[in-house]
C-alpha cells in the first residue's frame, strides 16, 4: 500500500448494491463517459482463476471466495481513475467497505425490492447466493445487505430510470462534488 494521497478527482469510482441492480451496467457506461477504465471484480476473478464465479464457489466453497474477492478488490481500489463494479456480496466484508471507502468514490445502486424481484429469473443461475433459497429467503437476504450498502459518498435509486439516464445523472453527480471529468 502507497502513502500516496490522491484527490478527489483522481479516485477511483466503486459501484455498490444488490446483485442485479446494474452495477456493471451502469459502471460501462459511466468508465465510457468519464474515459476511465472499467473494471468488474468478478470478471477478474473469472479471468485469474478460469472459472465462473458459481464454480469457484462450489469448488472451494463462499469463505474461500471472499477472500480472493477481497484481495482482488485491494488491488484495483488502491489504483487511481477507474470505475470498479464490486460483487453484490463483496461490500459486506467491513475489510472491503473501508478499503472502498478510503481509497474510492463509493456510489450506492438502490432499487426496491418491488422492482428487484422482477429480476430474479434473470439472475437465479448466475448467482450462487440465490440458489436453492425461496423468495422469502432472497428478501431477507436483500434486506440484510441494505445496513451494508447504507455506507456510501453517493446515492443514486435506479427504480424507474433507464441506464442512460442512471448514469446521465452519476455522472453529473460525480462533477459536480468531486470536480471529475
Amino acid at each position: 500500500m502507497t502513502n500516496i494521497q490522491i484527490t478527489p478527482e483522481e479516485k477511483s469510482i466503486v459501484f455498490t448494491g444488490f446483485m442485479g441492480v446494474g452495477k456493471t451496467t451502469l459502471g460501462t457506461i459511466v468508465a465510457e463517459k468519464l474515459s476511465r477504465p472499467f473494471i468488474d471484480i468478478d470478471e477478474e476473478i473469472e479471468k485469474q482463476y478460469q472459472m465462473t464465479i458459481t464454480d469457484i464457489f462450489t469448488a472451494h466453497g463462499e469463505n474461500a471466495f471472499r477472500e480472493i474477492e477481497k484481495q482482488t478488490v485491494r488491488s484495483f481500489c488502491e489504483q487511481p481513475a477507474q470505475v470498479i463494479s464490486l460483487g453484490g456480496g463483496a461490500f459486506m466484508q467491513p475489510v472491503v467497505r473501508e478499503i472502498c471507502l478510503t481509497h474510492c468514490i463509493v456510489l450506492y445502486l438502490d432499487m426496491s425490492w418491488a422492482h428487484w424481484k422482477d429480476r430474479i429469473s434473470l439472475l437465479v443461475d448466475t448467482r450462487p447466493v440465490l440458489q436453492g433459497k425461496s423468495l422469502e429467503e432472497i428478501e431477507k437476504l436483500f434486506y440484510q445487505r441494505q445496513e451494508s450498502y447504507a455506507i456510501h459518498h453517493l446515492k443514486l435509486t435506479v427504480d424507474s430510470k433507464t441506464a442512460e439516464e442512471a448514469a446521465e445523472e452519476i455522472t453529473d453527480s460525480l462533477k459536480a462534488l468531486f470536480n471529475i471529468c
